[in-house]
């Protein structure tokens, strides 16, 4: 099949970074940057001027150099990621002493101040290449996308991905019954409802139930059933920064916290069971999704009307086909007992899955992925 494009998946390096190098006297610019540090979750290190012995200007992830202490840094090392902070709007000179330390940019604050939160942000978080992303979405009520997104997930996490699972559809039972970790300690989407701007991607990865070896955000039993687009927007772009795979299942209408899900997918999976209405009813959510999503495919499944197969209700949808997903005896009982879908490797299921990793992985070096 022919393939779709997707960011490198590398993941962000794990443990402990190095904070942003400040060098500044000016004591409330100083002030200023280590309250974008704080926002931003980073530890800096603060010197007058440049460090004493080697390492310290040419290890750092991140310089900013005071306008006050740019005399100061002019012997220094040249490097790429230093950064001239200051706030007057109006001197003429910045540009001159920014090319003697061999600034990459010039900052003003506070105008500046949310690209510098974003920028040090990335510095504390290790941001590698963006995860990615698939949103599984079911052509009518019971295709199975729900399962198939779990199934996805959980071979995903078998197979040593860094996987997170977003259960973006409120009215569908929550993901965390198909995982059986219903009861599972962490954080639910009505906690991030007043998300803005940018999340932590390793706060968030790490407040959400851990369940088969990926992250689950999921709903609570409340009353709540509604994604601010916001928060949606914030929450997977900090999903996809930290590499991996991320897996979103999603409802078959689009409202505004859909649309920013679906800007973010990198292909798009429309299930669709092999029956005449069911191919009907796939067509229309299809057309809606196509608006927004431009990679969307078809996975059909069986059993099928008389007359159909899986490339007929692929070409009667004009998506690309991925494959047939495989009828899995036993899957309601394994369920009862608490096994997620895709729980056994050897289920064709499973095999159904990893097959589509396989292909969607592969190039990924280089930018693009077939699936």
């Amino acid at each position: 099949m022919a393939g779709f494009r997707t960011s490198d998946r590398s993941p962000a390096a794990e443990g402990h970074r190095a904070g942003p190098l400040i060098v500044t006297e000016d004591v409330d610019l100083l002030d200023d940057l280590l309250r974008l540090c704080a926002a931003a979750g980073a530890e800096p290190e603060v010197h007058h001027s440049v460090p004493e012995g080697r390492g310290g200007w040419e290890s750092a992830p991140l310089v900013l150099v005071g306008d006050d202490a740019a005399v100061r840094c002019r012997s220094a090392t040249r490097r790429r990621g230093v950064l001239l902070v200051g706030r007057d709007q109006d001197d003429p000179d910045v540009w001159r002493r920014a090319v003697e330390i061999g600034a990459d940019c010039v900052l003003r604050l506070p105008d500046a101040e949310s690209w510098l939160v974003d920028r040090i942000a990335d510095v504390a978080e290790g941001v590698g290449r963006p995860a990615l992303t698939v949103g599984v979405i079911g052509g009518r009520g019971g295709a199975g996308a729900s399962t198939l997104a779990c199934a996805l997930a959980v071979t995903a996490a078998r197979q040593g991905l860094r996987t997170m699972l977003v259960d973006g559809d409120p009215l569908g039972g929550g993901l965390d019954v198909l995982l059986g970790g219903e009861r599972a300690e962490g954080r639910r989407w009505p906690d991030f409802a007043a998300s803005k701007g940018r999340v932590a991607g390793g706060a968030l990865e790490e407040s959400l139930p851990r369940l088969h070896d990926l992250r689950l955000l999921s709903w609570d039993r409340g009353d709540s059933v509604l994604v601010p687009p916001t928060a949606m927007r914030s929450v997977l772009a900090a999903a996809r920064r930290r590499g991996g795979v991320v897996v979103v299942d999603l409802p078959r209408r689009i409202d505004e916290a859909v649309a920013e899900a679906l800007a973010q997918l990198d292909v798009g999976l429309l299930v669709v069971p092999g029956e005449l209405r069911a191919v009907a009813a796939a067509g229309r959510v299809a057309s809606l999704m196509s608006m927004v999503l431009p990679d969307l495919r078809a996975v059909v499944r069986g059993p099928y009307a008389t007359g159909l197969d899986d490339r007929w209700v692929a070409d009667a949808l004009r998506l690309p086909l991925v494959g047939e997903l495989p009828v899995e005896p036993g899957l309601l009982a394994d369920q009862d007992t608490g096994s997620p879908p895709g729980a056994s490797a050897r289920s064709p299921l499973a095999r159904f899955c990893a097959a589509f990793w396989e292909r969607a992985l592969a190039g990924a070096g280089d930018g693009s992925v077939a699936a």
